[in-house]
């Protein structure tokens, strides 16, 4: 009996638990065979009967063996669901985490819808890598101008693609940092590399770009770069929000509240961790 006739739909998930591959993933991996979309789960069940061709069984043993390797799905299908919108990544950029959408929420709770005169609202997001965060606020805030920023080419290509299929105008800015900008902005918005150079998570990251993950011995360099450069970009009354790791969020407001940011406060992810710290620039220039 051939591949197609004895790889089933059922079969192939149970390939997949039984190689240690996570549910979720198995049946994300498989809708993106089977050219479905990845939220339709229930597809597997009402086909759970159906062959794969030969062809299929053969990728999908791949797409096994590269998940169990630790290689990110979102790698493997090309796609990341982040704010309800669709975005194509791939191993120039970090895979968006669910986590990050709680940065969103928080510049979207600070930032009024429509702002009438001048000054527009102008928002920056540092190290976009996909463009996740930049496109998210421009999908939110259609009025305002955003800018993308990365130090990294590639990842600007990314991010750059996805703004073309998404159809939204973010602006891009090839920079260190917020080195290349000009002007002043209502929020800036971060996740920059915050994990110990030594950290032992970063073996399971080796698929991710490293230059977008570590940043000196305790995280905080880029972070401090951050923090000591942004309010010279920002509005008084603007506001800066960082991405941090779960064990970073005391370190981060001291950082902020000794460059002198009021309203110095954290928020938690969605497993209840302080993920983001962020204040507001008040001071006169």
């Amino acid at each position: 009996m051939n591949a197609s006739t004895s790889t089933t739909v059922a079969k192939a998930l149970a390939q997949a638990a039984a190689q240690g591959v996570a549910r979720i993933d198995a049946q994300m991996l498989l809708l993106h065979l089977c050219g479905q979309p990845t939220h339709s789960r229930a597809w597997l069940i009402t086909h759970d009967g159906d062959a794969l061709t030969a062809e299929q069984a053969a990728q999908w043993q791949q797409l096994l063996q590269r998940r169990a390797d630790g290689e990110p799905v979102a790698y493997l299908t090309g796609r990341k669901g982040f704010y309800g919108l669709d975005l194509a990544v791939d191993a120039r950029v970090l895979d968006p985490r669910p986590d990050t959408e709680t940065l969103v929420d928080w510049a979207l709770e600070l930032l009024p819808v429509n702002r009438e005169g001048p000054p527009q609202l102008r928002l920056a997001d540092l190290g976009t890598g996909s463009g996740a965060i930049a496109l998210a606020l421009q999908h939110e805030r259609p009025a305002a101008e955003v800018w993308a920023v990365d130090a990294s080419l590639d990842a600007l290509a990314v991010a750059k693609a996805n703004a073309a299929r998404l159809q939204l105008p973010v602006r891009f800015a090839h920079s260190h940092w917020l080195s290349a900008l000009q002007g002043d902005f209502d929020a800036i918005v971060t996740n920059p590399p915050y994990i110990r150079a030594d950290d032992p998570h970063m073996p399971a990251l080796r698929h991710e770009p490293r230059q977008a993950l570590t940043s000196g011995a305790d995280g905080l360099n880029d972070i401090r770069h951050i923090v000591d450069t942004a309010p010279q970009y920002l509005r008084s009354g603007g506001w800066l929000l960082i991405e941090h790791g779960w064990d970073q969020a005391g370190d981060v407001r001291a950082l902020l509240a000794a460059r002198g940011f009021a309203q110095v406060q954290s928020r938690n992810d969605l497993a209840g961790i302080e993920r983001a710290s962020g204040g507001q620039w008040t001071s006169v220039k």
